[in-house]
């Protein structure tokens, strides 16, 4: 590694400990190489940041961004919890786990887990404080509940994760099913084990009919079929992953004139807050593709393969690292930028050591959906405190056995392949 790069990657790295943005930090670094190396043109500085963003398959980005948006603004958000309600109301701790399985199905129409997080930290927070569930408790569920939504198709990360290491958009949809399936039931259990040593009540005892589940299934049918409309779409080949973008946004404006709960003034705030998530993104998108050129130019990728294949002789050895790596970084950069940066570096890595392409792309976003839920910059954590005003002190003690949950099922996904290749495996 030249003396340039390095003083670069630290420039970048101080400024994000800054807390200054992550895409001025990862230019602010750039611009380091760059201004020192005489040897490359300024211009490929402002080539790179624009090539960065040209990618078609990114258009998927603002096209799901702002159809999870319009899905707000027509009262689906209502008839799904209405559902999860009467799904879960009978088990321990029923309004924690309608705060699961809600970020769940959720997870299927926005993308976002930030939008998820501060949602239901508006949404379901309050009512969980007053059915005598703690600040703090009510708080971490919603926080840790919204890192199923990267899992679940559409999540914005896999789209990422495909167009940077040009791995299938629809077998990773594919492949978040079953991940996200894994974390939510698996959450739910220690949500009831939980609220059943503390005594939180559930929301009903009312037995379950088919009557009563077809009255709250009904009006959530129509929302709950556009995960089935985005994979089932992309897998026949009817569109693509971009294009199921475009789908969801005519989807979700006809169930807002189905319903008539969203008004033209709805779809221009829902337009102004699409162009405002997207360019957050976009800007990070184009900042790190900028140092991942530079990385690329000095050869970074080819020799750490080389390092890591003549040093570590076990893929599972190799999977370890990456986690601990991975589980590191994203307690201080954010999950998209790191993305960009590193997947060029480990994607290679992983197919060298015969690791799935699938399999590895679904334990780098579960890395990063536990980066952030952590201290001391997790956006996750950040989010639900600033709304439900928790002491970040109390939610990182509260969020202990959730941390060892969310350890455990990153152990799961390492070591049991079919966890994570087993649904594409059934539909490819």
């Amino acid at each position: 590694m030249s003396d340039i790069l390095l003083l670069a990657a630290i420039v970048m790295l101080v400024l994000l400990f800054l807390k200054v943005p992550v895409y001025l930090a990862v230019l602010g670094g750039s611009m380091v190489y760059f201004a020192l190396n005489p040897h490359v043109s300024a211009a490929v500085f402002a080539q790179q940041t624009i090539i960065g963003t040209e990618k078609i398959s990114l258009l998927a980005i603002p096209f799901f961004v702002c159809a999870g948006i319009f899905m707000n603004y027509t009262g689906v958000t209502k008839r799904i919890m209405d559902f999860c309600e009467v799904v879960t109301g009978r088990l321990p701790g029923g309004l924690a786990q309608v705060n699961v399985l809600l970020s769940t199905v959720m997870g299927g129409l926005s993308g976002s887990n930030i939008a998820d997080a501060a949602m239901e930290s508006k949404m379901m927070v309050p009512e969980m404080t007053k059915k005598g569930f703690s600040l703090e408790f009510s708080s971490v569920v919603t926080a840790a509940s919204s890192m199923i939504t990267p899992l679940i198709p559409p999540g914005i990360a896999m789209i990422l994760y495909g167009c940077i290491a040009n791995v299938s958009i629809g077998k990773l949809f594919m492949s978040g099913l079953g991940v996200g399936a894994l974390l939510c039931i698996t959450m739910m259990i220690l949500v009831g084990v939980i609220s059943k040593k503390r005594g939180y009540g559930n929301i009903s005892t009312e037995k379950m009919t088919w009557s009563r589940f077809w009255k709250a299934f009904k009006p959530a049918i129509l929302p709950l079929l556009l995960p089935i409309i985005i994979i089932g779409g992309i897998r026949i080949g009817v569109f693509t992953a971009t294009e199921a973008g475009a789908v969801a946004i005519i989807y979700a404006a006809f169930l807002g004139l189905l319903y008539k709960e969203m008004h033209i003034k709805d779809m221009i705030q829902g337009l102004k807050e699409t162009a405002c998530t997207t360019t957050s993104i976009m800007l990070i998108v184009s900042a790190a593709s900028v140092f991942s050129w530079i990385l690329t130019k000095e050869q970074i990728p080819q020799a750490l393969t080389a390092w890591m294949l003549a040093n570590i002789h076990s893929k599972f050895v190799f999977l370890i690292v990456v986690n601990i790596f991975l589980l590191i970084v994203g307690m201080f950069i954010e999950g998209n930028a790191s993305m960009i940066i590193l997947v060029p570096l480990l994607a290679p890595i992983a197919k060298a050591y015969g690791i799935n392409e699938i399999q590895f792309a679904m334990i780098y976003i579960f890395n990063n959906a536990i980066g952030a839920l952590s201290p001391p910059m997790g956006t996750l954590m950040f989010v639900t405190c600033s709304i439900t005003k928790c002491k970040t002190a109390a939610f990182i003690k509260e969020a202990v056995p959730f941390y060892i949950l969310l350890f455990v099922n990153l152990l799961l996904l390492t070591w049991f392949e079919p966890f994570t290749t087993f649904l594409v495996n059934l539909v490819y």
